[in-house]
């Protein structure tokens, strides 16, 4: 059974980082789809309840042409990733058999992230390899869909424009304002189906200074569907993934904080990690001796008893040194009259 949809009067605004993280966790047990219609994501989790996976398997294969599967990355595509980062981008050659050794292993892509991540040099490269690669793989699998498609990190358009975009996807009748933005998407939405998407050239003429390198993470709009179904809703897949950086090769690391967290470690030099070391060990010297310590005993101190309202003075310097002199000086033996 399958049902004609509405069709969208502008391409379709997807999300590069999604789509990304989706090619990236499809798997065996893990299933992605791809709406049509309006663009968004479905997970297939497992977690969900039997009849919530009953309801999702029905409306997916009521509408076939409606809902595509994301393809799954095989042990080849990947292997074919990693051999092609090794060849191309490391230059070490010590580092470059270990990288291979790596991928003829078992759980090679496990493995072979935890080894980057110990080498933030070789990191840094494969994530802007892994970033074009999978970008390419994206738009190959979009192309061979047909679908009219921008991705929305591509855009120089403001936010509240693009927000009214997706809200206005099936109108057919719009402001001048978008009816403008329109043709801007669609002149992009050409860009993609070009030789240049898919094989990216390299600037000409001289290259730019050496500058430090400055992430700007791009503003990324709200999302707005109005044709999900209800037994759909709790598979939306939308992660709030600004960053190319946080998108992940491996269905091990299952979270962006996970990454981050083993990136934020592998920043640390030997000396770094050498002098936190030295750190953890004076503090757990200075908690032993501070046990080891035997507190001295307390001499019962006599209360002091309030006198009224008298203020106590205290003696200045010179009177408390005069006092001082006067009581260590011997004191003249009193001759008692007879």
């Amino acid at each position: 059974m399958s049902t004609k949809y509405k069709t969208a009067q502008n391409p379709l605004i997807l999300r590069c980082h999604r789509l990304m993280e989706a090619f990236a966790k499809s798997g065996d047990e893990r299933d992605f789809y791809l709406d049509r219609a309006e663009g968004y994501l479905l997970f297939v989790d497992l977690d969900k309840n039997q009849q919530e996976l009953d309801a999702l398997d029905e409306e997916v294969k009521n509408y076939p042409d409606k809902y595509v599967a994301i393809p799954k990355l095989t042990f080849y595509e990947s292997k074919k990733i990693m051999e092609g980062f090794v060849n191309e981008k490391v230059y070490d050659i010590d580092t470059k058999e270990k990288l291979l050794d790596i991928i003829q292993s078992k759980e090679a892509r496990e493995n072979f992230l935890e080894f980057l991540y110990d080498h933030l040099a070789e990191l840094e490269k494969w994530q802007q390899y892994y970033q074009e690669r999978a970008r390419v793989r994206i738009i190959e699998w979009l192309r061979a869909q047909q679908l009219q498609f921008v991705f929305e990190e591509d855009l120089d358009l403001p936010r509240a424009t693009i927000e009214k975009l997706k809200k206005e996807l099936f109108a057919n009748k719009v402001g001048r304002d978008l009816v403008a933005a329109r043709k801007t998407l669609s002149a992009k939405a050409a860009t993609y189906y070009s030789n240049e998407a898919l094989n990216p050239r390299p600037k000409r003429g001289r290259p730019p200074k050496q500058v430090a390198k400055v992430e700007n993470e791009p503003q990324l709009t709200q999302d707005f569907y109005s044709m999900v179904p209800l037994p759909l809703r709790p598979f939306l897949f939308a992660p709030d993934i600004s960053s190319f950086s946080s998108s992940i090769f491996s269905s091990k690391f299952e979270s962006e904080r996970e990454s981050a967290e083993q990136l934020k470690a592998s920043k640390l030099s030997p000396l770094q990690k050498l002098d936190e070391l030295s750190r953890k060990l004076a503090s757990l010297r200075s908690l032993t001796a501070g046990v080891r310590t035997t507190p001295l005993p307390q001499k019962d101190v006599a209360p002091v008893e309030d006198e009224g309202d008298e203020e106590l003075e205290l003696p200045t310097q010179g009177e408390s040194s005069k006092k001082s002199s006067q009581a260590s000086a011997p004191k003249k033996a009193v001759k008692k009259k007879s």
